[in-house]
């Protein structure tokens, strides 16, 4: 398997991410961080922390029938924020994960 690929996913996962990835463990606490791009001049960075459930795979794509290279497969986190809400982020190539405390 390419170092840089995750299993099951379509897009390049950088090697550190995946290090992270591959090691987390249900109940960590882990701290998300993306960088947001809105429009053509506003971007910026924000950041969630909760408790680390899994990861899976999202497919990306319309409900019709259509080419299968058309489907993109993301790699998906899914955590619990401390307020108890259960919630998934997908990740791109600017995403960080830490694992904290």
């Amino acid at each position: 398997m390419n170092p840089t690929t995750f299993p099951s996913s379509t897009r390049i996962v950088r090697p550190e991410l995946v290090e992270v990835l591959r090691g987390l463990k249900p109940g960590q606490r882990i701290k998300i961080t993306q960088h947001v791009r809105v429009g053509s001049s506003a971007e910026w960075d924000t950041t969630v922390e909760g408790t680390f459930r899994n990861v899976n795979f999202l497919v990306t794509g319309i409900a019709t029938d259509r080419v299968p290279e058309d489907d993109i497969v993301v790699v998906t986190v899914h955590f619990t924020k401390d307020n108890g809400e259960l919630s998934s982020v997908t990740l791109d190539e600017h995403s960080r994960i830490e694992v904290v405390g």
